[in-house]
């Protein structure tokens, strides 16, 4: 692993960009003590336009409890230290640490691909999540506005979309939402890993504040846009006692549902992690380690299905133990979302010929 700088980069999660595990050779600086200068880094973000022939994935992962994804983003700007997403950027030829949060791979024609798959009649409409990956809300959205070009695909086809982000700018598009969830063609699921707004800044450097993503609940309910919380992912140690507190505050603002996943450390994540976790919290760093590896079998890693999302053992099942006492204490009023999914209509896109 390559060690970029003693110093810490504010602002982003991870500290370093490890090995991709697809490259032959990589650069280091190996030899510090003869160079004038330190090796210079861009810190700025990269943005890098690519036009895929394919925009929907099919999720054979029956833990997502979706049948297709879209990402209209790869990389992502947020930081989130944990993110499993991170090991994706490797197929792209970059690093999962700072190359993820720093390049940003920009799906320029994601809103045509998808229309082009809506037209086909053969189209069995099935909801769509945003993302399975990165967050379509991340901040180049607020330029690109790619996110809401695939809005408003659903929108003229009547096609059913999930939403998950933890980003305030999902309020953007709240007259395309208003108008799907009049038809029961969205939920939104608001990412909330805690309260502790100095913990976020460390975990999630460049996203919205907890506070304002419960804002962005109650608004969004106000608009009769279905809505829950997403307390994921759980760290033991250091943010599982905070369960009970989010869930209220969801509740109170709107949501009626949630959902948690328990931290698992795949591929490149476990070095990122280990290296943040060591560096922010050197004082309780090994039993954190060490809890998070009783969740997984002795590993921090984890691909087993139906296991891999929720963990085992006595501190995963105290952690889904605690979920399940906050949420029925909290929210009483949970319940199962239905998409509809008779409005479709792929011949919305054709072009009428009228003749006076």
């Amino acid at each position: 692993m390559e060690t970029v700088t003693a110093d810490y980069f504010k602002g982003r999660g991870a500290q370093f960009n490890p090995h991709n595990k697809f490259s032959k050779s990589n650069y280091v600086q190996a030899f510090p003590e003869v160079l004038d200068e330190p090796m210079l880094v861009s810190q700025k973000t990269e943005i890098i336009y690519t036009y895929p022939k394919t925009i929907i994935n099919k999720v054979e992962s029956t833990d997502i409890g979706m049948a297709y994804s879209l990402n209209p983003y790869q990389g992502c700007e947020h930081g989130c230290v944990y993110c499993y997403a991170r090991n994706t950027n490797e197929y792209w030829g970059y690093s999962a640490g700072l190359d993820f949060e720093r390049k940003i791979i920009v799906k320029k024609n994601a809103a045509e691909l998808l229309e082009k798959e809506f037209s086909n009649k053969n189209w069995k409409p099935q909801p769509i999540m945003l993302s399975g990956n990165t967050d379509c809300y991340q901040p180049i959205e607020k330029e690109l506005q790619i996110t809401r070009s695939i809005l408003k695909v659903c929108l003229k086809y009547k096609h059913p979309v999930s939403i998950i982000t933890k980003n305030t700018l999902i309020i953007r598009d709240i007259d395309i939402l208003t108008e799907l969830a009049e038809m029961d063609l969205v939920h939104v699921m608001i990412s909330v890993t805690g309260n502790d707004e100095k913990v976020r800044l460390l975990l999630e450097p460049r996203t919205s504040s907890y506070t304002k993503r419960i804002e962005v609940i109650a608004k969004l309910t106000k608009h009769g846009i279905p809505c829950g919380v997403m307390v994921a992912p759980i760290i033991p140690g250091i943010n599982h006692h905070e369960i009970p507190k989010v869930i209220e505050r969801a509740a109170n603002a709107g949501a009626t549902t949630a959902g948690i996943t328990i931290v698992r450390l795949n591929g490149a994540v476990e070095h990122i992690f280990k290296d943040w976790l060591v560096k922010n919290f050197p004082d309780r760093a090994s039993k954190v380690w060490n809890q998070i590896s009783s969740c997984h079998g002795g590993k921090v890693g984890d691909s087993r299905k139906s296991v891999r999302m929720k963990g085992e053992g006595v501190v995963a099942e105290s952690i889904m133990q605690l979920f399940q006492v906050s949420k029925t204490k909290f929210m009483q009023t949970n319940k199962e979302f239905k998409f509809q999914l008779n409005y479709f209509n792929y011949k919305a896109g054709d072009k009428q010929l009228c003749l006076f």
